[in-house]
């Protein structure tokens, strides 16, 4: 079994930055890629941002394109996700995911292709 776990979130005023990081450990498993993704109250879980594992192709929302960077550290089997100029409408649990199947621009956001997924963690921005 592959545990993945986010970590980071917390509060934060409108205008301001957070990190969120994502670690991977367990059985191996070969990592193609990891995700990010958000789920606010009463809607439905959405793509946030992804990255390869091999060369780091990312792969962004157009809502957060400009202000949100995804970055890994393979030694560390560690993904972060930098957000910047946060605004009330990214209040969410944000959640990380694994996956071991190649990705592009079309597919990089189904959240079915994803095979291991961590708990989330909350991340509030306050107007």
């Amino acid at each position: 079994q592959v545990q993945v776990e986010e970590s980071g979130g917390g509060l934060v005023q409108a205008g301001g930055s957070l990190s969120v990081s994502c670690a991977a450990s367990g059985r191996t498993f070969r990592t193609y890629a990891m995700g990010w993704f958000r789920q606010a109250p009463g809607k439905e879980r959405e793509f946030v941002a992804a990255i390869t594992w091999n060369i780091g192709i990312t792969y962004y929302a157009d809502s957060v394109k400009g202000r949100f960077t995804i970055s890994r550290d393979s030694a560390k089997n560690t993904v972060y996700l930098q957000m910047k100029n946060l605004k009330p409408e990214d209040t969410a649990v944000y959640y990380c995911a694994a996956r071991g199947s190649p990705l592009n621009v079309q597919t990089a956001g189904r959240k079915g292709d994803y095979d291991y997924w961590g708990q989330g963690t909350q991340v509030t921005v306050s107007s």
